[in-house]
């Protein structure tokens, strides 16, 4: 009875918190189975949700970037929900590895799409720490992703994250960031070294946040952006950080010459779910890749209750992507706000599907899979999003 009355005060609690391959795929669900404020220093442009063809920011492996023109002023970003029952899937390619590079190039593989090709690429990464993957985006996903988009053709890569848990800087060296921008020939931006000139402010409407979100320009102005994420539980109030999560890195603690403390204001709402999802009103991503080699299924985001999903996910559809990986964490067992109620009922995926950023529903997510292996984890963990 001890252990009954903790897991309903648990669940109170989540209630109160403020090479190439040829794929083979199945539908899921087919027979087969958030300080008071002050006024913003930032610009005031607001930008649609999808990036622009201005050319990339310039940076240097050295993470000294440079200003940049202030775009012209567009429209609020409005994006359109998904009609119920429209006929649209979003694909998943679903890789059992452990071994992150293979599953990297083997999952772009299987999507069949090239998003990249003669265009200015921004990467975001995980790298809100230095703690090893999951905590952080691991160096072999970074390398094979940036050697990928190479060999897709990219006609620049860039590579920039603002770290939460630790400085930036510090943070990349660490990593070795540096290191590996000088041999392989990208750019790398520390946000925090941007200027106050290099942030655009995004109000999006019926947003949650009290006077918008500045989001980093590089990041507006690439043709193609990329998501690096990693697979894991977030103990302050995200309940999980996958793609839609690892977008607020991309968003300015303060602004310089400000004072307004924006990461205040998203961990201290109750509605910092939803905010996190209206962030990612600001963009489309060209392809996203979920890391899932090894995940926290407890805790994060820096450490926790580490298990070894040994999968790669791809796709550009965050919110069917998030929807997978909630179902691979259930698979492993989690927190109770991740366990609780259908997948889509989960705040941060039920407010993406309310702004229009992917699926509706778990029976439009389509896995992608080649191999025997694959195939067979990737039926277990369509049931559990599913079945829910």
């Amino acid at each position: 009875m001890l252990k009954l009355a903790a897991m309903a005060g648990a669940l109170a609690g989540c209630r109160s918190l403020a090479g190439t391959v040829t794929p083979t795929s199945t539908t899921a669900g087919s027979a087969t189975p958030t300080l008071a404020p002050t006024d913003t220093p930032a610009p005031i442009a607001t930008p649609t949700a999808t990036p622009t063809a201005a050319p990339a920011a310039t940076a240097t492996p050295t993470a000294t970037p440079t200003a940049m023109p202030t775009p012209t002023p567009t429209a609020t970003p409005t994006l359109t929900p998904v009609e119920a029952g429209e006929p649209v899937t979003s694909q998943v390619a679903f890789v059992k590895t452990d071994d992150r590079a293979e599953g990297v190039r083997r999952a772009i593989d299987l999507l069949g799409i090239n998003p990249v090709e003669g265009k200015t690429v921004f990467l975001k990464p995980n790298f809100n720490s230095a703690h090893q993957a999951p905590g952080s985006t691991h160096p072999d996903v970074l390398r094979a992703l940036v050697l990928q988009l190479k060999g897709m053709g990219a006609a620049r890569i860039t590579v920039g994250d603002r770290s939460g848990m630790g400085i930036t800087r510090a943070v990349m060296q660490e990593i070795g960031v540096f290191e590996l921008a000088e041999e392989l020939g990208f750019d790398v931006i520390n946000f925090d070294e941007l200027g106050a000139e290099d942030w655009t402010t995004i109000r999006p409407r019926d947003s949650h946040w009290k006077q918008g979100f500045p989001f980093a320009r590089p990041c507006l102005q690439a043709e193609a952006l990329v998501q690096a994420c990693c697979l894991k539980t977030h103990r302050f109030g995200g309940h999980f950080t996958m793609s839609l999560k690892n977008s607020v890195g991309m968003v300015a603690k303060v602004v310089p010459n400000g004072n307004y403390d924006f990461m205040a204001e998203l961990h201290g709402s109750r509605h910092q779910r939803a905010m996190i999802a209206e962030v990612n009103t600001a963009y489309t991503p060209a392809l996203v890749v979920v890391d899932g080699v090894e995940a926290f299924r407890q805790g994060g985001p820096e450490t926790g209750d580490r298990v070894s999903p040994e999968v790669v996910l791809a796709g550009t559809d965050r919110i069917a992507v998030d929807a997978v990986g909630v179902a691979l964490l259930r698979h492993f067992g989690t927190t109770a706000c991740v366990a609780e109620g259908p997948i889509f009922e989960q705040e941060q995926i039920s407010r993406a599907v309310e702004l229009g950023l992917g699926v509706d529903s778990p029976d439009k997510i389509e896995f992608l899979t080649a191999d025997a292996a694959s195939a067979a984890f990737a039926e277990q963990i369509k049931d559990i999003l599913v079945g829910e």
